[in-house]
């Protein structure tokens, strides 16, 4: 059973409300201050709150304000209930976060439908969707769902990129952001030497170089296809609608992006205290981890070694050397450009000492 918060401060209109959403079946917290709901929503981690604006001792703004500065409660749903409705507040609510807004009064059935449609979208985004073309267009159509961003997504381009085709290149105005539905990309930077640091690989499902887009709309990195793949042009104007009028999707590109920092992190610290054993045996493993949807022990890395050594941060020549001891040493077989792991076990003691 779901449960809700009501946070209303008017005892008859909290009580009607409150009996109209039991007798849909949903289980209801209620509270008759601002201070009191917030208590109550860090308590009982409800799957969505209904909050008046106007109330005593906390008024609905600084709920807002008080939950979303805890990861516990900021992606919980919220939708403000108020007999105000001049386009101001609704503004300043949506701005502050809100995912609706109702009017006092409403219709039993404008607050069920409110409250049916915020929870099922909620619950499909914190759970995802699936990487590729059908769930970019589940995440689109979604995101369609919002009145503000009805247009999202129309006029996208797939474009069919070969292999070591660049999709844009460090410096260049992000018009558009890359989605790959297919494939495989690399991200990197050239130092004034010339030489190549890999600091991402891609794949299907990925948005590609959405960091720049996001501080300064130039691309901070190059894109290069490792392989023949499909990218999907997301328009910026639409990614950035997304990012600024949407939680739900804010909240996706947070997460989106905590994780390339630690990813960064990572691979910055094996660069900087690993042997070239170590990292070439953390590169393997990495692109493993990234690509491949078969058991450890069923690898096969198809990659060229000028790539692969951009990846582990040497000369090409001392990755070949390296990759012939792992070969003596049963950790690894070669066939042409294919690299297998037959000891993951093996190689990833190697890549942890």
């Amino acid at each position: 059973m779901k449960t809700i918060l009501l946070i209303e401060d008017d005892a008859d209109m909290r009580e009607n409300t409150a009996e109209i959403l039991d007798l849909a079946g949903y289980s209801v917290i209620t509270a008759e201050n601002g201070r009191r709901g917030v208590e109550e929503a860090k308590k009982q981690s409800p799957d969505l709150i209904l909050c008046d604006i106007m109330m005593p001792e906390l008024d609905g703004y600084g709920v807002l304000h008080m939950l979303g500065r805890s990861p516990a409660t900021a992606e919980i749903p919220f939708v403000f209930l108020s007999a105000k409705a001049e386009r101001g507040d609704v503004r300043k609510g949506m701005e502050l976060g809100a995912d609706d807004y109702l009017t006092k009064p409403f219709e039993e059935s404008e607050l069920l439908n409110a409250v049916e449609t915020r929870m099922k979208r909620s619950e499909l985004f914190r759970k995802g969707f699936d990487r590729g073309s059908e769930g970019f267009g589940a995440f689109l159509e979604k995101a369609r769902g919002i009145e503000t961003l009805k247009n999202i997504g129309n006029g996208r381009k797939n474009r069919q990129v070969s292999k070591k085709d660049v999709l844009f290149h460090e410096g260049d105005e992000m018009h558009h952001v890359p989605y790959i539905v297919n494939g495989k990309v690399r991200t990197f930077m050239v130092n004034n030497d010339g030489k190549e640091f890999v600091t991402g690989l891609h794949g299907e499902g990925d948005f590609v170089g959405y960091m720049g887009l996001l501080e300064n709309g130039f691309a901070t990195e190059t894109a290069e296809a490792l392989e023949d793949s499909t990218v999907a042009l997301i328009p910026r104007e639409d990614l950035l609608a997304l990012l600024y009028k949407d939680r739900d999707v804010s909240i996706q590109f947070i997460k989106m992006l905590a994780h390339n920092v630690k990813e960064k992190e990572q691979h910055l610290l094996q660069l900087a205290y690993a042997s070239v054993r170590q990292r070439v045996a953390q590169a393997l493993l990495r692109i493993h981890d990234r690509y491949s949807g078969q058991p450890a022990g069923d690898l096969g890395v198809r990659i060229s070694r000028d790539d692969l050594a951009a990846i582990v941060g040497t000369a090409t020549e001392s990755l070949i050397r390296c990759l012939s001891d792992l070969k003596d040493e049963g950790l690894i077989t070669t066939q042409g450009r294919e690299i297998h792991i037959t000891d993951h076990n093996g190689l990833m003691k190697l890549a942890m000492r």
